[in-house]
């Protein structure tokens, strides 16, 4: 069995440590499932991916999509990112962390009408529109709150992220973005949008992507209508390049932000504005696990199972996207031999499994597993299927840790419900 490459979890006589606590200790006491997130990691992969576009002015928006817990946001918040929110729910999260307004950037393909009218009131530092119609709507709503509105498009590139189809945003088929020539038309007649003042020109290709192709090629696009825009009397203010960088959940090949930066710094150092970006899966998932007991362990045939209390309500990707998280034991056990099993939670599906055809060392009921890179897209996709309640969020933080959100209880499932007959 191969051990998951991190220096945040790491196994001292035989348990695995989150950072310098034990992760029996953390369950011991919110019990499982629970995910558990590295403090340390995160700062570390921030300072990281900030630290390789020092030659260049630039802003980090970490993306509240992929980790929206309030204190991971503030996490970030405190090491000077802003924050890139999706919808109303988010932009609350990101205020109440601590966020400022002008380093706060509204996205999302479908904005209500409440949402913008929201970001209008709090000052954003911009709207991203991704259609003509939004953009006469955010100007209608500018207009009627006596407001100018900072906009930027988001120009959807035309390129292949070479991603999971579902994660993929950047081709002329995704719902995402405008095309490059729509998206120029409505720049230069930028007068007719009387309470818009566009700032910005955005892109986002998609995420985990693997290859940094894709980013070279996109951005060497945009800058191309960048330099159009500005040749024609437009002087933007940001160039946005979005989030999309690949981590390693298995054995995939990926890049280093280092390798990152060298691909797309040259283009970048000409164009003489701030660059955005807004990378979320890179600075959490590697930094968080999930931590699981087996509630039992069966054969069908020669077939092994592993059951256990964590399922797919709590960490969906492995069910929706057949996405790959590495699967360890909590604590190691040298005389145990090796099995491949299927890892299972308790839903009623079949498409609920963690893992499947995993080796991993011959375990026990009431043991514990650790679900490996489960810092990004995990909680926030979690839901309430088959009546389960969410599970608990913990930080640790060297060799204390605190509970960022507890368990819910099923008088949270059942606050807002009542018989009518």
């Amino acid at each position: 069995m191969q051990d998951f490459n991190s220096s945040y979890f790491t196994y001292k006589n035989s348990g695995l440590f989150c950072e310098n606590t034990p992760i029996k200790k953390i369950i011991e006491e919110v019990g499982t499932p629970a995910y558990i997130y590295s403090k340390k990691f995160f700062i570390d992969r921030y300072e990281e991916f900030n630290n390789a576009f020092k030659d260049i002015p630039h802003t980090i928006f970490f993306a509240a999509k992929s980790n929206f817990n309030i204190n991971v946001i503030k996490t970030f918040v405190d090491l000077g990112s802003g924050v890139d929110v999706n919808s109303e729910g988010e932009l609350k999260r990101a205020i109440l962390a601590g966020a400022k307004p002008e380093k706060l950037i509204l996205t999302g393909v479908g904005k209500s009408i409440n949402e913008i009218r929201l970001g209008l009131q709090k000052d954003l530092l911009m709207i991203k529109a991704e259609s003509e119609e939004e953009l006469e709507l955010i100007n209608t709503i500018a207009g009627e709150m006596n407001r100018t509105a900072r906009v930027a498009i988001r120009v959807n590139p035309d390129v292949d992220a070479q991603s999971h189809p579902y994660i993929s945003t950047g081709l002329s088929e995704n719902k995402f973005g405008v095309d490059a020539k729509s998206a120029i038309a409505l720049f230069k007649d930028r007068n007719r949008f009387k309470h818009i003042k566009f700032t910005g020109i955005d892109m986002h290709i998609g995420s985990q992507i693997t290859s940094i192709n894709p980013f070279a090629e996109a951005v060497e696009k945009l800058s191309q209508i960048y330099s159009e825009l500005k040749n024609s009397g437009l002087q933007l203010e940001h160039f946005d390049v979005g989030g999309g960088v690949g981590v390693q959940y298995g054995k995939e090949e990926v890049f280093s932000v280092g390798e990152y930066a060298k691909a797309i710094l040259p283009i970048l150092k000409k164009l003489n504005c701030d660059i955005f970006f807004e990378p979320g899966r890179f600075l959490t998932a590697n930094g968080g696990i999930l931590a699981a007991q087996i509630l039992f362990t069966k054969k069908n045939g020669d077939k092994n199972f592993l059951i256990t209390d964590a399922a797919m309500n709590d960490l969906l990707r492995p069910s929706i996207y057949g996405a790959h998280h590495h699967i360890q034991p909590i604590k190691i056990y040298s005389d145990r031999t090796e099995i491949m099993a299927d890892i299972v939670g308790p839903v009623c599906e079949s498409g609920d499994f963690l893992g499947r055809k995993r080796k991993i060392q011959e375990s026990k009921r009431g043991e514990y597993i650790a679900v490996m890179s489960a810092g990004a897209y995990g909680m926030v996709m979690a839901s309430n299927y088959n009546a389960r309640r969410r599970p608990p969020e913990i930080l640790v933080d060297g060799d204390k840790f605190y509970v960022i959100r507890s368990r819910e209880t099923y008088d949270h499932l059942l606050f807002d419900e009542r018989i009518v007959a």
